[in-house]
């Protein structure tokens, strides 16, 4: 089994897990070409998963349906992704050869987004969070709330540990520059993003990254911890009434940093 991070557009990520055969799943293809360019290195999609209906996430759908009519896509219950031939939800499970992938619902980053758990069973289970979680960071939200967001948060951060975070972009150094400030002690961080740095200079992605190692650096994962609250109440000037305004503030002020 091997999985492949296609790059796309200019930070994007295309997963693909592919087993022995070269048979493939493929997720979020925002852009068909690197797919199409993949398949000259015997790489067959058997079916395609989506998180979201964001363009740089399923815009390369129609194109690769057009060279597999009869490819499956399953996507959320979102008319915004018309090339859908399977709906999922929460709680479902994606089924296709030997993987086996269960659906979570992450609302926060958009209304319908999903999240993707499994894969074979050899292995550690692969998450595919989309645009949700990120390394060292998450996603805007632009169409829910802080507490919906949140709440999606912990579903994914309650995984196993050992869950490799696919996520959708590369922004693993520009999320620890601001990580640093809100976490400037955290010794797991700084060696995170010393690690980064190598595999960036590397020419090789930042991920996958285990689930564990997301848990002890991600402040967005920490809000409850002393060093995360301690930042949001000095942003404040008082403490945050409760979690969800303390993750309201780490987002907004995420929004605003400039490193």
């Amino acid at each position: 089994m091997r999985l492949l991070a296609l790059p796309a557009f200019e930070d994007n990520y295309i997963w693909a897990l592919v087993d022995d055969d070269g048979d493939a799943l493929v997720i979020d293809p925002g852009d068909a070409a690197p797919v199409l360019a993949a398949t000259g290195n015997g790489l067959w999609p058997a079916a395609v998963l989506v998180t979201h209906h964001h363009a740089d996430h399923a815009g390369g759908i129609a194109a690769l349906r057009s060279r597999w009519p009869t490819l499956p896509v399953f996507a959320p219950e979102d008319d915004r992704i018309p090339e859908a031939t399977g709906r999922v939800g929460d709680g479902d499970v994606v089924q296709v050869k030997h993987w086996r992938l269960s659906v979570l619902a992450v609302p926060g980053h958009t209304r319908s987004h999903v999240a993707f758990h499994g894969g074979s069973l050899d292995g550690p289970p692969h998450l595919f969070c989309g645009d949700t979680l990120f390394s060292l960071g998450c996603g805007r939200l632009f169409e829910g709330t802080p507490a919906e967001m949140l709440a999606s948060l912990e579903r994914l951060a309650a995984l196993p540990p050992s869950s490799l975070v696919c996520c959708g972009h590369e922004y693993t150094l520009a999320n620890g520059a601001f990580a640093s400030v809100v976490d400037p002690h955290n010794v797991a961080l700084r060696e995170r993003i010393k690690e980064v740095h190598a595999m960036r200079q590397a020419g090789r992605p930042s991920l996958p990254v285990t689930l564990a190692s997301e848990a002890a650096t991600n402040p967005f994962l920490r809000v409850d911890s002393d060093a995360v609250r301690a930042a949001v109440t000095h942003r404040l000037g008082r403490p945050p009434a409760d979690r969800v305004e303390a993750f309201a503030t780490l987002r907004q002020w995420k929004n605003d940093f400039r490193a």
